[in-house]
């Protein structure tokens, strides 16, 4: 007569453990990813956030009713922006650049007008793709915010 195998030496058992060890590993490996990619699209205080965009909607109507209207132009080392419409607004703009994912290329520069009334910012990297550009009068009671996706050597309305 044989005496059976102890328990640790057969296949069924070890079989048995390993399927839910995996998924527990699994379970922890995902959580430790969750963790250190968090979203920063994502905001904390949506409460305040949400108030600033009746604010903001207040600046776009105000810039619609001037009359603003502005020319984008760009290549790979500048971005020119020149009025066409509206009272003439000679004070410095607020210029922003928000890539809709990827929020370390994001730039904002306040410029101001040379000699012929356009204001330049020049690039340390080309830009090219979706953008929400988002011009501001340095006074701040007007906005005009846009989504373009930037080809090179082409022109942009933003009205």
């Amino acid at each position: 007569m044989s005496t059976p195998q102890p328990w640790y030496k057969q296949f069924w058992p070890w079989f048995l453990i390993i399927l839910p060890l995996c998924a527990v590993v699994a379970s922890i490996n995902l959580l430790i990813v969750a963790i250190d990619n968090q979203d920063p699209l994502v905001t904390e205080d949506y409460y305040k956030e949400g108030k600033g965009i009746n604010i903001d909607l207040r600046k776009i109507k105000q810039a619609k009713q001037l009359g603003m209207n502005y020319l984008l132009e760009f290549d790979d080392k500048y971005v020119e922006i020149s009025q066409h419409g509206g009272d003439t607004y000679l004070a410095a703009l607020s210029i922003s650049f928000f890539h809709p994912t990827l929020a370390e290329r994001d730039f904002s520069q306040i410029v101001t007008a040379d000699a012929n009334g356009v204001y330049r910012i020049d690039l340390d990297q080309p830009i090219s793709g979706p953008w929400e550009v988002r011009i501001e009068g340095y006074d701040q009671t007007w906005r005009i915010q846009q989504r373009v996706a930037l080809k090179d050597d082409q022109e942009y309305w933003l009205n």
